[in-house]
C-alpha cells in the first residue's frame, strides 16, 4: 500500500526542513490533535498513539541531507516506512511530501486506508506552522 500526502509548500531552505525533521522530538509539534501518547524512547525513536488505535514506534531508518528522510516500523507486527521527500523550490522555500509505504493483506489495508491517509495529510500541514 503506497499513500501519499498533499505537497506543502514551507518558507524554509530544504536543510532547515531536513534539520526540523531529524529531530525526532519535533514529531509531538506534528500530530494530530486526537493524540493520546507521545514519548521520545531514543535519539532515534518515538512512540505515540492516537484515540482508538494502537501504539506505534517509528524509528529514523534512513538520512539522505538535505532531501530526504525515512522513517520505519520500529519493531511489531506491522513494516512500513514513512518518507519524507523534500524539495527546493527557491530560495529559502522548499516543498515536502510524505509518502507511506507498507505491505499489509487486504483486509487490514482497508481498515487503515483512511486513518493512515488522514494521519500523513495531518503531519504534512502541519510541518510549515511548526517549523
Amino acid at each position: 500500500m503506497n499513500l501519499e500526502s498533499p505537497k506543502v509548500s514551507i518558507d524554509k531552505s530544504p536543510q532547515e526542513v531536513f534539520d526540523f525533521l531529524s529531530k525526532i522530538e519535533n514529531f509531538e509539534k506534528l500530530m494530530p490533535e486526537s493524540i493520546s501518547k507521545f514519548e521520545v524512547l531514543n535519539e532515534d525513536t518515538f512512540l505515540f498513539a492516537l484515540k482508538g488505535m494502537p501504539e506505534i514506534t517509528l524509528q529514523k531508518k534512513q538520512l539522505n541531507a538535505p532531501s530526504q528522510i525515512v522513517l520505519g516500523a520500529g519493531g511489531g507486527k506491522i513494516d512500513f516506512t514513512l518518507t519524507g521527500n523534500i524539495e527546493e523550490t527557491s530560495v529559502d522555500q522548499s516543498e515536502l511530501q510524505l509518502v507511506f509505504n507498507g505491505s499489509f493483506n487486504p483486509m487490514m489495508a482497508m481498515m487503515i486506508k483512511g486513518p493512515i491517509t488522514k494521519f500523513i495529510e495531518t503531519l504534512a500541514t502541519n510541518i510549515p506552522k511548526a517549523i
